[in-house]
């Protein structure tokens, strides 16, 4: 139990301290907008975290639950009267019960059915966030209002800029969200996922409910990516119909693999390297996607198990 402990307590400490010190080495405020970013992106894997390296499922749709939080926040402040944070709470209560409904049937697929099941999901809510034009704007977007937060620290004397407030609060939202999944590996939640990851006929053999848990898995997911959603809306202060697109849902996916499905650090390290690496890439221009689709191809040849997983193998390896 110390070792399980002290394990949760160094990735949280380690998080925190990155989150905590990288500003000093920011050169501008653009470098907190995409610090800002990561711990977005970061946020939304951790969630994949749960259902792909916890329990073993795939899903290609979860943009479509960043959609839903999204819009909660553009939608509900102003047909609801609702503030932004209580917009957010309503996207992930919504996200929670679209998850719940949505997942009884897929969830009883397996292996690439279920993959294509959620992606119909996805393109399913990306549709009508762009055809409803009337309600959500369609292509165009929509605005959405000020989350009125910072107003509040600056008056008790905390004066922070726009990107400065983004980084901190979306930072302080990822290692909460962190917390809560580091948490969930060790209770007896996590054991009943980790037990259907490796297999679902023993898990059901020795009394887990896998249609349960699997759908336990799946919401919970789908919260975290609603979640994220909400703070990528309310930061841009706009949002449009791209947030719910397959290619975003491959995007997550794509980070949670590369650092390493089974890692929630790992998890937040591969959103940072797409996330920041495209950055980096533009020097290349027109080579952009190609030099980001050779490193990712590296990275799953050499490195099965996603990045963290893998260089941690081989430390250990080589202090035995």
């Amino acid at each position: 139990m110390i070792m399980r402990l002290s394990t949760k307590a160094t990735t949280l400490l380690i998080l925190a301290a990155v989150i905590a010190i990288a500003p000093v080495f920011f050169p501008s405020s653009y470098y907190f907008r995409v610090g800002s970013l990561i711990f977005v992106n970061g946020l939304a894997v951790t969630g994949l975290v749960i259902l792909i390296g916890y329990a073993g499922q795939i899903s290609l749709g979860h943009a479509g639950f960043a959609g839903i939080g999204a819009y909660s926040c553009a939608l509900a402040p102003v047909h609801l009267g609702l503030h932004p944070a209580l917009a957010a709470l309503l996207g992930a209560l919504l996200s929670a019960a679209i998850a719940y409904l949505v997942g009884r049937p897929i969830l009883r697929l397996k292996g690439y059915y279920l993959a294509v099941a959620s992606l119909g999901f996805g393109i399913l809510v990306s549709m009508v966030l762009s055809n409803e034009a009337q309600l959500t704007g369609g292509p165009d977007g929509m605005a959405v209002p000020e989350l009125g937060l910072r107003a509040v620290l600056k008056a008790i004397g905390l004066d922070l800029s726009n990107t400065e407030f983004w980084y901190a609060f979306s930072g302080l939202m990822l290692v909460i969200g962190a917390w809560l999944a580091l948490n969930l590996y060790h209770s007896p939640t996590g054991r009943a996922l980790r037990a259907l990851h490796g297999s679902e006929v023993a898990a059901r053999t020795v009394g887990v409910d896998v249609a349960h848990y699997k759908l336990v898995a799946f919401v919970l997911s789908a919260v975290y990516a609603s979640i994220s959603g909400s703070l990528l809306a309310l930061q841009n202060k706009f949002i449009t119909p791209d947030v719910a697109a397959f290619m975003h849902s491959i995007e997550m996916v794509t980070m949670t693999v590369l650092g390493g499905a089974g890692s929630v650090l790992g998890a937040i390290l591969g959103a940072a390297i797409l996330t920041t690496l495209p950055q980096v890439l533009t020097i290349f221009q027109e080579y952009e996607q190609l030099m980001l689709g050779l490193v990712m191809m590296l990275v799953m040849i050499f490195m099965r198990e996603g990045l963290l997983p893998s260089i941690a193998r081989r430390i250990r390896g080589r202090a035995e």
